[in-house]
């Protein structure tokens, strides 16, 4: 076997050993509805406060449910949002969130499959601004990547 082709079967072993969801975003019109709604029809629970994002214009807030996958709900700000018209026709799935552990290989990597960089690395301020970013997977799926998982103002339950 050569030594090109050993590399690649190492780094596609890696990319998916690393690469994890770790929610899944959906914008609402309304966070105080979104929660209500997922809590009623699927049985979620709020797992932190409704944490600003400035940089991009929204509130969020993650919920969660055992044996479940995370869901961060995603409220525009204000009509400057880059979510505001999209939540105003419904809503709906937004994107899917990769947990990784190194942020700036990955997006080197997925920009080397052409992938388009939405938003390079920033402090996202619902994970304690650790850095986040968005990549454009094309069909419609907007990706954000993360390396940490931590979330920022996780309620304490009795």
């Amino acid at each position: 076997m050569g030594v090109d082709i050993a590399e690649e079967i190492l780094e596609y072993v890696r990319c998916r050993l690393d690469m994890i969801i770790d929610h899944i975003g959906i914008v609402v019109s309304s966070l105080d509805k979104g929660i209500e709604k997922w809590r009623r029809l699927f049985g979620y629970d709020q797992l932190t406060e409704i944490t600003t994002n400035t940089r991009q214009k929204v509130n969020v807030v993650f919920l969660e449910k055992e044996n479940s996958a995370i869901v961060k709900l995603i409220e525009p700000t204000d009509d400057s949002s880059p979510v505001f018209l999209f939540a105003k026709r419904s809503g709906g799935l937004h994107h899917l969130c990769f947990r990784t552990e190194n942020l700036d290989a990955e997006i080197a990597r997925l920009e080397s499959e052409s992938l388009r960089i939405l938003a390079r690395p920033q402090p996202g301020e619902a994970f304690d601004n650790k850095n986040i970013a968005f990549v454009y997977a094309q069909d419609g799926l907007n990706i954000e990547l993360i390396d940490t998982a931590r979330k920022a103002n996780i309620l304490f339950r009795k």
